[in-house]
């Protein structure tokens, strides 16, 4: 009973040095509070207050899954730092995404489309080879990106698509495809400046927690299908939480209940990649 006491007071004086008032708080978080940090009762206040009790409601008494319970906070600070302003503004932003959804607003109301000027070409016209050389000859000043974070499930294949077959002559697999095709934009870009210019087009692949082992072990296994390993990057994207409602409730991984079910996030992340990872320095 001693230290049961012991426990409730350090409980008590830790919310008091934080200035937090628990009172609403679910009961079974409040007796494990003893096992998290302030910043992870921070986080776990946050939480509350963004209508997530329900993440803490099946907490088991200290003593018992106390690992997983420290196991569970150190994956939500991992998304909630991963995710730009937290998790808090990933809930308020996926709330009003999905009221406006429910409410069939549209996003573009207020826009008016229009065709954009510039010139129209038709393939092998003398216009067409002029615009086309000067594209081939800029090329060695690009780079190529490929967002290959998802699998194929909906394929059904259970595998990263692009080790998929582009056709069934030679079996060749898209990613094969893509770089054989840049390598070959390569060379025709560096004859058409008669080599003056020997650059390499670097490939970004971005992948995820899903795809990326894969996908590493498809390029090497290959020898980067002819590129040279410098050209290729990979950037790996962090997962985000999966909502469980339209009340953007974070959802638990229903085979562990001190775990937040994750997926990948959007084709956008690959923009703040590039960005965080100064490959647009180079």
């Amino acid at each position: 009973m001693a230290s049961g006491l012991t426990t409730a007071d350090s409980t008590a004086k830790l919310l008091s040095d934080l200035k937090i008032d628990a009172g609403d708080w679910p009961p079974s978080l409040v007796k494990n509070l003893h096992l998290l940090s302030p910043d992870q009762i921070q986080l776990g206040k946050m939480l509350l207050e963004m209508g997530q009790s329900h993440l803490f409601q099946h907490w088991a008494e200290p003593g018992v899954d106390d690992d997983q319970k420290k196991a569970f906070f150190i994956q939500l600070s991992k998304l909630n730092s991963s995710y730009p302003g937290g998790l808090a503004s990933y809930i308020k932003t996926a709330r009003e995404l999905l009221a406006d959804s429910k409410a069939g607003k549209n996003p573009y109301d207020g826009f008016t489309p229009s065709v954009p000027t510039g010139e129209v070409l038709s393939f092998g016209d003398d216009n067409f080879i002029k615009f086309e050389d000067v594209g081939v000859k800029e090329a060695k000043n690009a780079a190529f990106v490929l967002v290959a974070g998802g699998l194929g499930e909906r394929l059904g294949y259970n595998g990263i698509k692009v080790a998929l077959p582009a056709e069934t002559t030679t079996g060749t697999c898209f990613l094969q495809l893509y770089i054989e095709s840049i390598l070959a934009l390569q060379e025709a870009s560096s004859r058409l400046t008669q080599g003056t210019c020997q650059k390499e087009i670097p490939f970004v692949i971005m992948t995820s927690d899903d795809t990326h082992t894969p996908m590493v072990d498809l390029v090497e296994s290959n020898s980067y299908f002819g590129m040279k390993p410098s050209q290729v990057k990979f950037l790996k994207q962090e997962k985000v939480a999966c909502l469980d409602d339209n009340d953007a409730r974070l959802a638990l991984d229903p085979h562990n209940k001190y775990r937040i079910q994750t997926k990948p996030h959007g084709h956008g992340d690959v923009h703040s990649l590039l960005y965080s990872s100064g490959l647009l320095n180079v």
